[in-house]
């Protein structure tokens, strides 16, 4: 245990580095956004460029590892739905919360940690996760917050938000060209290499502190209090109900037959044992959601994930 903690702390003093930074006022709110650009749109599609094109297309393209994710991801949102909208919370606060619960914080902080913690071979099932979440998970998640909504339309209106802001988002763009550059046996210039290289380098440092700052943020510009049950179930939600149902699903396939690389489970189970994805947050923000709540979420996920991230590796590792 000692030792997987030795491997996992930078990572989350990083984060915490970058909560006190911006808490204390060291970094001014205004440079958050050009932190999560220089993250968003430079550096992390450059990281998991490379880690796509130095994995073997088949490890991308494994169907039967999407299947047992995409199924999991299907069954926490409607686990988290049907658990928290009730009394105030409504299709929108349930939606973004659900999305918190089945997202975890794959692209910042778990290719890093996981490559740190099992070698470079654990990118490739974390790189499918990513796809899965940024394309269906999100965009489920944006459709039905909308169904509380005045607008009939507002569910398709949404989808289709969802769908251009994917087409947007650099990271699937990267995975899929890193993925094609595996397919094919490119390999780039050698001074372009090594600029993705030093993008690379810097993504996964720059994103932890980002993520501490944007905790930060939103928790300063929440302005109403939140009730311990509106965010402490989805918390426990996240880290415990979400690793144990990928792993127990995972198992009954491998029990029926399926194919399933014991790896690349284990691989998927710790990135369901992350904490929760900090770009909600920006998310809730945009689509009026209560950004308190969600802040608290991925908040309180992120600080008890030190030691249940730890423990679930010590268990499976």
């Amino acid at each position: 245990m000692l030792s997987i903690l030795l491997v996992t702390f930078p990572f989350f003093a990083l984060v915490l580095c970058g909560y006190v930074a911006a808490r204390r006022g060291f970094l001014p709110q205004a440079a958050i956004p050009g932190l999560n650009t220089f993250v968003l749109y430079f550096a992390l599609p450059c990281l998991l460029y490379r880690f796509g094109a130095s994995t073997p297309i088949a490890q991308l393209l494994d169907a039967n590892l999407v299947a047992v994710y995409l199924l999991c991801a299907l069954l926490m949102v409607a686990f988290t739905i049907a658990v928290t909208r009730q009394g105030h919370i409504g299709w929108n606060d349930a939606s973004l919360g659900a999305l918190v619960a089945a997202f975890p914080n794959t692209g910042f902080m778990g290719v890093p940690l996981l490559v740190a913690l099992l070698g470079a071979q654990a990118a490739g099932p974390a790189i499918v996760t990513i796809m899965i979440d940024l394309l269906i998970t999100s965009s489920l998640c944006i459709a039905l917050s909308r169904l509380d909504g005045a607008d009939e339309h507002g569910a398709s209106r949404a989808a289709r938000l969802a769908l251009k802001g994917v087409l947007a988002n650099p990271m699937p763009w990267a995975i899929a060209l890193g993925g094609l550059a595996s397919a094919v046996g490119l390999t780039l210039f050698a001074p372009v290499m090594q600029t993705i290289g030093l993008l690379a380098d810097a993504a996964s440092p720059v994103a932890l502190f980002t993520i501490g700052a944007v905790l930060a943020r939103s928790q300063m510009s929440s302005t109403r209090p939140t009730p311990l049950k509106d965010y402490v179930p989805v918390v426990l939600i996240k880290l415990l109900v979400h690793p144990v149902l990928i792993g127990l699903v995972g198992l009954g396939a491998m029990a029926a037959g399926l194919p399933l690389d014991r790896f690349a489970l284990t691989v998927v189970v710790l990135v369901a044992a992350l904490p929760s994805a900090s770009n909600v947050a920006m998310l809730a923000e945009r689509f009026g959601a209560d950004n308190g709540r969600i802040a608290r979420i991925i908040l309180l996920s992120t600080v008890l994930a030190f030691f249940s991230f730890s423990a679930a590796v010590t268990l499976l590792t």
